[in-house]
């Protein structure tokens, strides 16, 4: 299976390619460049890099949040066109999940963190039970200190928002797990792709914890 997969839930976004097992290669930036300016331009040069077309994927993996919800509508638009126009199937991937993913066999439960504005996180809780990360948390957007209170045990913590949680229980994990990797959905994406765990273009929607700016304005005005 060849998966493309696309993650654009924070500012660090990019693309990864997957060849059976095998990572390819994958395109991070974390610059001040919206995925809209960038997103199509990494996906041409990684598939330009493996010397494949978008003609030889047999499979897409996108992130589909938690996170920026601008970020994460670009993502998914990106992907459903791919999926309409090449007529593959896709994979929903909760970037938390993957993010906990990039932690396996770790001896401590582990816990994403990512920046949700407005003074909360996003979040939730892993734990390794020999095979895989198994969620335990649903998950959450709250504030930095709930998330400190509501950890009960020593827990690895990674993400851009790990810093904020204070609590005697946190352990930071290295600076390479800041942000959500591509390589990581691509692989979970896969997983989902072989067990049929799929997904159709119009199915393909964000994890929203809490409405967007504009759905917050719009009800605003509806209460005037």
């Amino acid at each position: 299976m060849r998966v493309l997969a696309v993650e654009t839930s924070t500012l660090a976004g990019g693309v990864a390619l997957l060849d059976g097992d095998v990572l390819l290669g994958q395109y991070m930036l974390d610059v001040r460049v919206t995925h809209s300016e960038r997103l199509m331009g990494a996906v041409d040069r990684l598939l330009g890099d493996a010397r494949w077309t978008v003609r030889d994927l047999t499979g897409l993996a996108v992130a589909v949040g938690p996170g920026s919800f601008t970020g994460l509508r670009v993502g998914l638009s990106t992907v459903k066109g791919l999926a309409l126009a090449l007529g593959i199937p896709v994979a929903a991937v909760p970037t938390l999940d993957a993010m906990a993913a990039s932690l396996p066999f770790a001896a401590l439960p582990v816990c994403p963190v990512l920046d949700a504005r407005k003074g909360e996180v996003y979040a939730s809780l892993y734990r390794w039970d020999g095979r895989a990360m198994r969620r335990e948390w649903e998950y959450l957007a709250l504030a930095p200190e709930a998330l400190a209170v509501r950890l009960g045990e020593p827990a690895s913590v990674l993400g851009d928002a790990a810093p904020a949680i204070r609590s005697p229980h946190a352990r930071p994990a290295p600076p390479s797990h800041r942000a959500p990797s591509p390589a990581w959905v691509a692989l979970l994406g896969a997983e989902r792709l072989r067990g049929g765990e799929t997904v159709t273009p119009a199915e393909l929607v964000p994890i929203y914890l809490r409405p967007f700016e504009a759905e917050l304005k719009r009800r605003a005005l509806a209460v005037r």
